[in-house]
């Protein structure tokens, strides 16, 4: 793609317990080395192989890092539907805007991880279709619409946002099941996927882009008109006290011009942003992978 990939980056999920001024650190970090985006996970609790964990709620961390930045862009990596009231979420969602001075792109996703569902007493069996009702009532409430819904799992009655919003915020997917992108290709601004799902490597993600690309020409969209994201887990090598970040792929890896090289074939396979999972997550990391930021085509 001409000038390259947008590139931006992922900041801690569970990996490590971060204070809040760390976080705020490394997204200031991430605006002043060139990232265009910075991006948090949207999970309440990890309960698997070692010790319960768990991130800060993510729209209340965005609100911080929106106040302590200024230009780069910012989002839930991917907000699941399943954890708010749909208007409400789109409540969050315009006030988050407001807040960044119009930066929020809203990622949204049906969730996956059980043990937090039936933790926070949330119904885990048919997200699927109950994301696909959430999806319907947010994007019309942030088109600026009165929304009276009445589906079977969600109800609203002449919803709206008020204050007005100063602009539409951009909504984007985050999914590869069949039923929510039939169901959101038709007005979705943009789709992203998990690198490590489709193997961390541009010819998985291809694939899955082609899918995407398949699925939205059949619903009489434009492919042209969704953007296209991958999230990379990309590693360094580790100093004392860091620790890595576990993911079952493979990471892209070696010297900086090896990484903008993969940050380039993951453009050329499709990807219009490509969104950094660092490994360590820290702000050595954000500051090092800055250098291969400075190897790709403006």
């Amino acid at each position: 793609m001409p000038g390259g990939p947008r590139v931006g980056i992922q900041l801690p999920e569970a990996e490590r317990k971060v204070p809040v001024g760390e976080y705020l650190a490394m997204a200031r970090a991430a605006e002043t080395v060139g990232f265009d985006s910075v991006w948090v996970g949207d999970h309440l609790l990890y309960r698997d192989e070692g010790p319960e964990r768990g991130p800060l709620e993510a729209f209340t961390l965005l609100a911080a890092i929106a106040t302590a930045t200024t230009g780069i862009r910012l989002g839930p990596l991917v907000a699941c539907t399943a954890f708010r009231h749909p208007p409400v979420l789109a409540k969050m969602a315009s006030t988050l805007d407001e807040i960044s001075g119009g930066r929020l792109t809203l990622g949204l996703g049906a969730g996956w991880n059980r043990p937090e569902f039936e933790a926070f007493g949330l119904p885990f069996e048919g997200r699927a279709a109950r994301s696909i009702e959430a999806f319907e009532v947010v994007r019309g409430l942030l088109a600026g619409e009165r929304v009276t819904f009445d589906g079977e799992r969600y109800r609203t009655r002449d919803a709206v946002l008020v204050p007005p919003m100063s602009r539409r915020i951009p909504l984007m997917i985050g999914s590869t099941g069949e039923r929510i992108l039939e169901a959101t290709l038709p007005t979705v601004d943009a789709w992203n996927v998990w690198g490590p799902w489709c193997g961390n490597d541009p010819a998985g993600f291809a694939q899955q882009n082609e899918r995407v690309t398949r699925i939205a020409r059949g619903l009489g969209r434009d492919p042209e008109a969704v953007a296209r994201s991958v999230c990379v887990f990309t590693a360094i090598a580790l100093e004392a006290g860091e620790e890595p970040v576990d993911e079952d792929a493979p990471p892209l890896t070696g010297s900086m011009i090896d990484i903008a090289s993969g940050l380039r074939a993951f453009a050329e396979a499709g990807a219009d942003e490509v969104i950094l999972v660092p490994s360590p997550n820290t702000e050595r990391a954000v500051r090092a992978f800055g250098e291969a930021l400075t190897l790709l085509p403006s």
